[in-house]
């Protein structure tokens, strides 16, 4: 029997958030792949309608069950990710110069966005194992530490600099609200600063480039900075209202590149102007508060730090990609969640919400 409890507590405003982004989102993808025949067209227009079906399924299917329970399976499904990314270092589909793909029959997704599940669920179960302490010490941090680097560093073999980048930016937070002493933290970046030129040497030549030439647009504006340089262009020709729905030049002259998918946020732009960006940007920064008071309110431990982790994962993405499709930050290849084109990121975003619902909705079980 179905707790009425559940259908009182559901929680509508999320709902409302998700539905709306949802929208923008189907309506942005119709005018970015309007008349393209080379992405497809309306091929892709309808694949992602059907995506978000199988995703609402899915964040109801989230909301059915008591979130109490997943911690048992942390661990377990932690070892399947870290598994299925090693799996896709040996088998998997190169696309683009990337192996980032598993194929079973007709279904294929990445492992990585699984990685984004399980980094959460293990952390929010050791956080919790850990006990109330106030902070963390580094004596403390290397079991932490190891569980976000072995993923992150199977990801970036990949190579996927953008999420494996992620990964390290959602489990950092969820530490951080936990706390780590001041000593530790400032020993830590001074690490983090010397470690830089290791790091830069580990880079794909093509990453070093993206970096220098965000430092440097002008360093190669025919290669390397066309994508940011055309995307600045998009966004910046929109002024306030916009150009009009299917109506952007850059979109419509195929300018843009990957406008179906990271550069989403830069179609937007150009047709609705400032106020059609600030009203999705609106949305989000509604979304994100709205996931933190789901954490602040969260009767139990575990549910918090879920709840933490997936606005982590929200904020990060989008800070990540508006940024990037901006100039602000370097180009990483981050889509813009719930509104660029894909159909595994999506899925498993819209499980992360159904996720945060669920903590939503069973918070009066612990009052």
């Amino acid at each position: 029997m179905i707790d009425r409890r559940l259908i009182q507590n559901f929680d509508w405003i999320l709902l409302f958030l998700i539905a709306g982004i949802a929208v923008m989102s189907i309506a942005n993808l119709y005018s970015a792949t309007y008349a393209v025949r080379n992405i497809g067209g309306s091929q892709v227009f309808y694949k992602q309608i059907y995506w978000f079906l199988i995703g609402f399924s899915f964040l109801l299917v989230m909301t059915t069950f008591n979130y109490t329970h997943m911690d048992r399976f942390a661990y377990p499904a932690y070892a399947i990710s870290i598994l299925l990314l090693v799996l896709v270092l040996v088998t998997g589909k190169v696309t683009s110069g990337s192996q980032r793909w598993i194929s079973l029959g007709p279904i294929t997704f990445q492992p990585s966005e699984i990685a984004k599940f399980s980094i959460i669920l293990v952390l929010a179960k050791f956080i919790c194992e850990r006990g109330t302490q106030k902070s963390y010490h580094l004596r403390d941090l290397w079991q932490p530490f190891l569980l976000i680097a072995l993923p992150a560093g199977l990801i970036l073999k990949e190579p996927d600099l953008g999420t494996a980048l992620l990964l390290v930016a959602v489990g950092g937070s969820m530490i951080l609200i936990v706390g780590i002493h001041w000593k530790s933290l400032v020993i830590l970046l001074c690490a983090n600063m010397a470690a830089a030129p290791l790091i830069w040497m580990k880079l794909e030549p093509y990453q070093q480039m993206r970096i220098l030439t965000f430092l440097d647009p002008g360093l190669d504006p025919l290669g390397s900075s066309y994508h940011i340089n055309q995307s600045k262009i998009a966004i910046g020709s929109g002024l306030f209202w916009g150009k009009g729905y299917l109506h952007g030049t850059q979109t419509r002259l195929h300018f843009l590149p990957e406008q179906h998918t990271d550069f989403a946020f830069s179609v937007l732009a150009e047709e609705w102007g400032l106020l059609g960006a600030g009203f999705l940007l609106l949305f989000y920064l509604a979304l994100i508060f709205w996931g933190l008071m789901i954490a602040a309110n969260s009767r139990d431990r575990f549910g918090s730090m879920l709840a933490i982790g997936i606005v982590a994962i929200v904020f990060w993405q989008v800070l990540i990609n508006v940024g990037m499709v901006t100039g602000i930050l370097p180009v990483v290849g981050i889509p813009l969640v719930l509104f660029s084109y894909g159909g595994s990121s999506l899925v498993t975003t819209m499980i992360l919400l159904g996720l945060l619902m669920n903590i939503s909705m069973r918070r009066f079980m612990f009052q």
